[in-house]
C-alpha cells in the first residue's frame, strides 16, 4: 500500500479513548448571564434598504 492509500479494514482496529471525566470539560453555566440588550436603529427601514443599494452599487463599480 502506497503513502496516501486509504484501508478501509483499518477503520475497525481504530481505538478510541471515550473515557469522559467531568474534570476536562466545560462548566456551560459557570458565566451564565441574565439581562436584556435594547437597540435603537434610528432609521426607518426604506432607508436601510436605499442605503444596502448604495453600498451593492459600490462594491460592483470597484469590482
Amino acid at each position: 500500500m502506497g503513502f496516501g492509500s486509504y484501508d478501509e479494514s483499518e477503520q475497525d482496529n481504530q481505538e478510541y479513548d471515550a473515557d469522559l471525566d467531568d474534570e476536562n470539560g466545560v462548566a456551560t453555566d459557570e458565566n451564565a448571564h441574565e439581562g436584556s440588550v435594547d437597540f435603537e436603529i434610528g432609521a426607518s427601514n426604506d432607508e436601510l434598504l436605499d442605503r444596502l443599494q448604495d453600498i451593492k452599487e459600490d462594491g460592483q463599480k470597484e469590482a
